[in-house]
């Protein structure tokens, strides 16, 4: 085909208009120039580009004459033409890593949703079906059965085969019975308490899949930020659940928080299998130059084939995270399964004041955990080490919590007694850019594995708390149950700051 086409290229624009004509080039007695067929304008920033494209057939060939001339374009074409370069700019640009984030957020919002729905349902379940207080503490801690059992499986799986499938499977199974909790509970108390522990099942998966697919998604100078993210899925998931189960126990009726949330879970399922990869690696719509950052921001970039279970524990700093984890879950699930039943019992707040007043902690809590996910980062970036990033925030993740349990004992006020809560969850937080980051530091091909292990421990926490304070409360007092939480905060600073490491130290 035989083409003549005025190509003006990328060129600044002054304060007169293009001029699209151009001297014609001889070739031949057989060209005749023709119309031009297509002429249109590209805009690019300070740049711009007019096309126009004309020809005929002559031996196979395409003779262009290029003219570079600058122009202006009128205020109305140019932001016609930056409007869609803007739009198609953002949706081409945004971070495919960070879409994994903030889907790996939503999953441990639905989480957390799924997991404290039973807090507040728990009240009036226990008056239809005349529970005291140690059953309802048997059925608190029921889930953690399950939970308990899957960690380690959990993180072998995600570290092996990938944790897409891994979180995929945790979110439908434990959606599934999720739904099939109220169906248990009229069967009788021991359906309810396998129920519980299956959906444990479905959610100790999460996280160990999840720290998988973030091992190898973010780079480490993200890390801090998009573990908060993530983590502050569970907060707000918690705030959702308080927020929304009291209303729908008043509406229709304590059956319907679990049969809603529960369906939640296989929207997020259709989405996750359409747009999550578990690694970079296997994402063919990945961009090649966000593939390179990733790459070369120290993420684990191969599945593994053999856990070297000796070199992991043998390792200090494994059980400074092990010893950790458990210190810092056994105020944390005291907290989270048992807050509804302090505001009612103690502060005399009804069944929606108790669902609402515990909204505040946990959105403090999704607060500061992205506070001290950027403030981690910033140091890092900064030239602090990594280790001492780590436990500072990890320090403050423990103090902050005991200081402010040992003042409840001394505030007169409902209104006190939800700031306390409020700052000892704030504080808490800053645990996610703490041993929660650390898995990935130190061994970051073996993150998923490392963190079921250690979360075994925090899940043992969670039902020996659980089941403790049941048993406190019937022969003690709130006080009691708070002292012993700030014993173990203390024990788990000390042992953080004497053993743990943010370098690397499995390869």
């Amino acid at each position: 085909m035989n083409a003549r086409a005025l190509v003006y290229s990328f060129s600044p624009k002054p304060n007169f208009p293009p001029d699209i004509s151009a001297p014609k080039r001889s070739l031949g007695s057989g060209f005749r120039p023709v119309t031009p067929v297509h002429q249109f304008l590209v805009n690019r920033g300070q740049y711009c580009c007019v096309v126009r494209v004309s020809g005929e057939r002559r031996g196979g060939k395409v003779f262009a004459d290029v003219k570079s001339e600058a122009y202006e374009l009128s205020k109305k074409a140019k932001e016609e033409l930056e409007s869609v370069a803007d739009e198609v700019s953002w949706l081409e640009q945004f971070p495919k890593r960070w879409v994994i984030v903030i889907l790996c957020f939503t999953a441990f919002l639905l989480c957390n949703m799924d997991r404290v729905n039973m807090s507040i349902a728990i009240l009036p379940m226990s008056a239809e079906y005349h529970w005291n207080s140690s059953t309802v503490g048997l059925i608190q801690s029921s889930f953690f059965w399950g939970y308990l059992l899957t960690q380690i499986a959990g993180g072998i799986l995600a570290d092996t085969i990938g944790g897409k499938q891994v979180l995929a499977f945790g979110v439908i199974w434990w959606s599934v019975a999720t739904a099939l909790t109220p169906i248990a509970a009229t069967l009788g108390l021991p359906f309810l308490l396998v129920v519980r522990a299956f959906m444990g099942i479905g959610e100790g998966v999460a996280m160990p899949a999840m720290n998988n697919i973030l091992s190898k998604w973010i780079p480490v100078s993200e890390r801090s930020r998009a573990l908060a993210l993530v983590y502050s899925g569970m907060y707000i998931g918690s705030v959702t659940g308080f927020a929304f189960s009291p209303f729908l126990i008043h509406q229709f009726g304590w059956p319907s928080v679990f049969y809603s949330f529960g369906s939640l879970g296989t929207v997020w399922f259709a989405v996750w299998l359409s747009k999550a990869y578990s690694s970079p690696a296997e994402d063919p719509e990945l961009r090649p130059e966000e593939k390179k950052l990733i790459l070369a921001g120290n993420v684990s970039k191969e599945r593994v084939k053999v856990i070297p279970w000796g070199q992991i524990l043998s390792k200090a700093p494994v059980w400074a995270l092990i010893v950790s984890h458990f210190c810092h879950n056994w105020g944390t699930f005291i907290l989270l399964t048992w807050m509804p039943t302090y505001y009612n019992q103690v502060l005399k707040f009804n069944l929606t004041e108790s669902g609402l007043f515990c909204v505040l902690p946990w959105l403090t809590m999704a607060f500061s955990a992205n506070l001290g996910g950027w403030i981690a980062d910033t140091l890092v970036s900064r030239g602090v080490s990594v280790t001492r990033v780590r436990k500072i925030m990890q320090t403050i993740g423990f103090l902050g919590p005991a200081f402010f349990l040992t003042q409840l004992s001394h505030v007169n006020s409902p209104a006190m007694a939800v700031l306390c809560m409020a700052c000892s969850q704030g504080t808490d937080a800053f645990s996610q850019s703490g041993l929660y980051s650390n898995h990935q530091d130190i061994a970051p091909r073996y993150s998923g594995v490392l963190l079921g292990l250690s979360n075994t421990a925090g899940v043992l926490a969670g039902v020996l708390g659980t089941v403790s304070t049941g048993y406190i409360l019937q022969h003690g007092s709130w006080d009691d149950v708070f002292k012993v939480s700030v014993g173990l905060y203390l024990v788990g600073t000390v042992v953080w700051n004497v053993f743990s490491t943010g370098e690397k130290i499995i390869d």
